[in-house]
């Protein structure tokens, strides 16, 4: 069993440099299926989700091959297959973004329903209403699970053609159908367009990526999206030249904004490189009304966010109500959380994205913190101090917000499910080393 083992109680001072968005590469590698030509794509994290999306490209015929670091050219003309290998489709929640792609390439695809972090449901009703608007038929093969209740185990997508000329109204605002609904238009015939849209930074750079290679999008970002269908997309280069285009993976806001948290819980001074500011705008808000100073630096070619704490200041009370972008994003609520529990006062947390995103809870609670959940929220009554203790990461954000209570308490923390963290933060153990935590990875024996 691998753990990370922090010694707490060490600032982090320094300089950090934030990777690629995770929310972002993993609808753009399945992207590169609708594209008549080779890209090279970079500033690719180096994490598990990737790597699923990896093999599942090279499954279906895609030949990719690594040309720098970060960075992958790939080429998709040979690929015939529809079908999403079962095994890393259940691995992660991105995988649905493949059927969008493969639909808008092979006219059919299935998947088995996607796995990930256990936060609570993850429907997919959005997803197949844009589906079947485009024209899709929908084939839902079911399943018993263990408590002999019937599910959804797969999704079936099949089309003679895909015809926009219509107007899709999502019911609620959903990040994964607004992606799926962009990557199953751009290759329909006609004008479609997306009503209710989410707005986040890796919607529009999935919009950007496709409007690079010669898409025709207007709106993203913003609540109603347009996209105008073609027949090819190739970023205007000559058939038969050895000209490849290349495109960035926009930073990752939530890896950001972690190392913001994690700078002022440990009464810091880090400078944050690689960042575009604007998408952090709220996270920095939130830092500074609780008495953390955060200041954006502009320095020659270089802009980075500059997040420092008084040492032994207690930070000041708030109230936090997750919403979609620009609202404060669900997935830094366990990270400030575990800030906020070192706060003077009572805070207030409501979850308005995820019903099961407080399993963490439980765990801050082993290292001293004084936490209570209820049905959408938690209150949170600040502690002087944590100490270390044995937990869990029960998801992705949760883990990160267990590195963040473990490098502010007093002794050693060890917190095993690591491979949720893994799944979105690039070499997290190195560069919290380099800015001064006593964080590594170790195997201890299977406690089974």
């Amino acid at each position: 069993m691998d753990k990370f083992v922090i010694n707490g109680g060490r600032p982090l001072q320094g300089d950090i440099y934030i990777s690629g968005a995770k929310n972002s590469v993993v609808a753009l590698l399945p992207a590169t299926l609708l594209l008549d030509v080779p890209v090279i794509i970079e500033n690719v994290p180096d994490i598990k989700d990737v790597e699923i999306c990896m093999t599942i490209l090279r499954h279906l015929g895609a030949d990719i091959q690594p040309v720098g670091p970060g960075a992958y050219r790939i080429d998709c003309a040979a690929v015939k297959d529809h079908a999403v290998p079962e095994r890393q489709a259940r691995a992660m929640r991105a995988s649905y973004y493949f059927l969008g792609a493969l639909l808008g390439r092979c006219r059919r695809g299935i998947a088995a329903m996607p796995g990930g972090c256990h936060i609570g449901e993850r429907p997919i009703d959005q997803h197949l209403l844009a589906f079947e608007a485009l024209g899709a038929k929908v084939h839902l093969p079911m399943r018993y699970n263990e408590k002999g209740e019937q599910e959804v185990d797969a999704v079936e997508l099949t089309c003679n053609d895909l015809v926009g000329d219509k107007e899709i109204v999502f019911n609620v605002v959903s990040v994964g159908a607004t992606m799926n609904g962009i990557l199953a238009a751009v290759k329909a015939k006609g004008t479609t367009v997306l009503v209710n849209c989410a707005r986040e930074p890796h919607i529009v750079d999935l919009a950007n990526f496709l409007m690079f290679m010669g898409a025709h999008i207007k709106g993203a970002g913003t609540s109603k999206i347009i996209i105008e269908g073609v027949e090819r997309l190739d970023g205007g280069i000559i058939p038969g030249s050895d000209e490849i285009r290349t495109y960035p993976v926009v930073p990752d806001q939530i890896e950001a904004g972690t190392y913001m948290v994690a700078a002022a819980a440990t009464r810091g001074d880090l400078r944050i490189h690689g960042v575009i500011p604007q998408h952090l705008k709220v996270i920095s808000d939130k830092l500074t009304e609780i008495g953390v100073t955060v200041e954006e630096v502009e320095d020659k070619d270089d802009v980075y966010i500059h997040v420092y704490t008084e040492p032994g200041k207690r930070f000041r009370a708030t109230n936090i109500r997750t919403e979609p972008y620009p609202g404060f994003p669900t997935d830094m609520q366990p990270q400030l959380a575990a800030l906020l529990v070192l706060s003077n006062g009572q805070s207030n947390i409501n979850e308005q994205i995820w019903e099961d995103r407080f399993r963490y809870a439980a765990e801050l609670a082993k290292m001293g913190a004084n936490i209570n959940t209820t049905r959408d929220g938690a209150i949170v009554f600040g502690v002087d101090k944590l100490h270390g203790a044995n937990v869990n990461a029960c998801d992705l954000r949760a883990g990160a917000a267990m590195i963040i209570a473990g490098l502010t308490a007093e002794g050693r923390t060890e917190i095993a499910e690591i491979g949720y963290i893994e799944r979105g933060y690039e070499h997290i153990v190195d560069k919290l080393r380099a800015v001064g935590a006593d964080i590594s990875r170790q195997t201890f024996p299977d406690e089974t």
